[in-house]
């Protein structure tokens, strides 16, 4: 995982030295090092060598310019941030840029106070990324489980945490919103964890797995005698859960009829148990989850809008796997590092690179779910020293839109068919866009044309 260690380095790509010299004195006088670069090629060969946290570099330049250097980076370190620099008559490329993963742009001629402010708001977002590992380590030592699926980078899961910490330390009932799979319960732990309710019970129900019955009686507890096989009396989760947390997972799949009892807990703190006539109080914070939309179940009328408002004072949403594809490699490194630890600590070096491809590319009905099953069963099956095809369900890679993207080169393939099969690779990863490609393989593009055309001659078939 990246992380923002010791003083955070600045790489300024200007044609124009003048610019360069100025910006590194701005910069320097900030605190940053700072890595000058007189064009792109030597920004990328810059980027390949050393740690860089944020580019800063001139949109306008020859050879490579600022958009070409944009995505060059974010395929080869998509964790580091850039910002271009434009004139007045290029601000338009450089907010289209923003939609390629460019972090922000400065117009010429710019001030010192705006250079600091904008590099100094690349590295914040950044830091996110520690505060997300130091919030997981702050968890472990507080009995959180340490196999948490709140694991990633993405704008989407960033959110989402952020988010959970801002509502922790408030006692509003929250709402827990996504498909199944994507982790609703850890996002539970996770407030209950960081708020004042900490080291008290947090206590979780799943009310789709319980019929009405058995859910009211475990929701509320029972007396002696108050149904067939009631032989003792029993303290139902809201009791359990007294000055802690109650998880309510699936909330939108409970009865009218007790929909009616949990709206009265909400309102008054008070129940009885089921046979009782003993008003008992109950100090606990809802959060609730749900797969559904409770909106449609409201006029439907198989859910009260009333009982929605009291559940629903905070919402969080919790993406799916497949709109944060970016979090698939470090959740999948999560997972093996845990089902490696499980299996005796098996030693598995990593995961080839097209299975990787294939995880990434895989819609995930399932969610996290989904691929934390998918690797358990990789490590647990595997029997080589790296996880291959052959350690994935036959379902994922055949309903992946992909097929094996492996690049095997045989012993004794003539040097003119490697180009070709590197070059092919490589627009196949940047999407077609010819002139990325030839900045990351270090020819120019009328080269890539020609060995393309080289191979349509010979009655290939194109594969872009």
């Amino acid at each position: 995982m990246f992380n923002v260690k010791g003083t955070p380095t600045v790489l300024v790509v200007d044609d124009q030295e003048s610019i360069r010299l100025a910006l590194s004195k701005i910069l320097t006088k900030e605190g940053y090092n700072v890595i000058l670069a007189g064009e792109g090629e030597e920004a990328l060969n810059t980027l390949r060598e050393r740690k860089v946290n944020v580019i800063l570099s001139d949109l306008k330049m020859p050879k490579m310019d600022g958009l070409q250097l944009l995505k060059a980076t974010k395929l080869l370190k998509p964790e580091v941030e850039v910002i271009l620099i434009t004139a007045h008559g290029t601000i338009e490329k450089a907010v289209g840029a923003m939609k390629d993963g460019a972090h922000n742009f400065i117009t010429k001629p710019f001030k010192k106070i705006m250079i600091a402010n904008t590099i100094k708001i690349a590295i914040e977002k950044q830091a996110l990324v520690v505060e997300n590992k130091y919030l997981h380590e702050q968890l472990a030592l507080s009995g959180h489980d340490k196999e948490s699926d709140i694991v990633g980078q993405s704008d989407a899961i960033r959110n989402v945490i952020k988010l959970a910490e801002q509502v922790a330390t408030s006692q509003a009932s929250i709402l827990i919103q996504g498909e199944s799979g994507t982790g609703k319960e850890a996002i539970a732990s996770l407030i209950h964890n960081l708020g004042q309710r900490k080291g008290k019970p947090l206590v979780k129900i799943s009310c789709a797995a319980l019929p009405e019955t058995l859910l009211e009686s475990e929701l509320f507890g029972y007396e002696k005698g108050a149904f067939t096989g009631a032989v003792n009396q029993k303290e139902g989760r809201f009791e359990l859960a007294n000055k802690g947390t109650l998880f309510l997972d699936e909330i939108g799949e409970i009865t009218p009829p007790i929909q009616v009892k949990l709206l009265r807990v909400l309102q008054e703190g008070e129940f009885e148990r089921l046979g009782g006539t003993k008003v008992l109080k109950s100090d606990v914070r809802i959060i609730s989850a749900t797969n559904v939309n409770l909106t449609n179940a409201i006029k439907q009328k198989k859910f009260r809008e009333d009982l929605y408002y009291r559940l629903n004072v905070i919402t969080i949403k919790i993406p799916s796997l497949r709109e944060r594809k970016e979090d698939i490699p470090l959740l999948v490194s999560h997972f093996m590092k845990i089902y490696q630890e499980k299996n005796d600590n098996k030693v598995i070096n990593g995961i080839s690179e097209d299975v990787l491809d294939i995880l990434t590319d895989y819609l995930w009905p399932g969610n996290v779910r989904e691929l934390k099953n998918v690797i358990e069963r990789a490590v647990v099956l595997t029997q080589d020293k790296i996880i291959t095809q052959k350690d994935l369900p036959e379902h994922i890679f055949k309903n992946s839109r992909i097929e094996d993207r492996k690049l095997t080169i045989p012993f004794g393939t003539p040097l003119r068919e490697i180009e070709q099969k590197i070059i092919n690779e490589t627009l196949r990863r940047t999407k077609g866009d010819k002139e990325v490609t030839a900045n990351l393989l270090g020819i120019t593009t009328r080269t890539i044309y020609r060995k393309l055309h080289s191979l349509d001659e010979d009655g290939n078939e194109d594969e872009n």
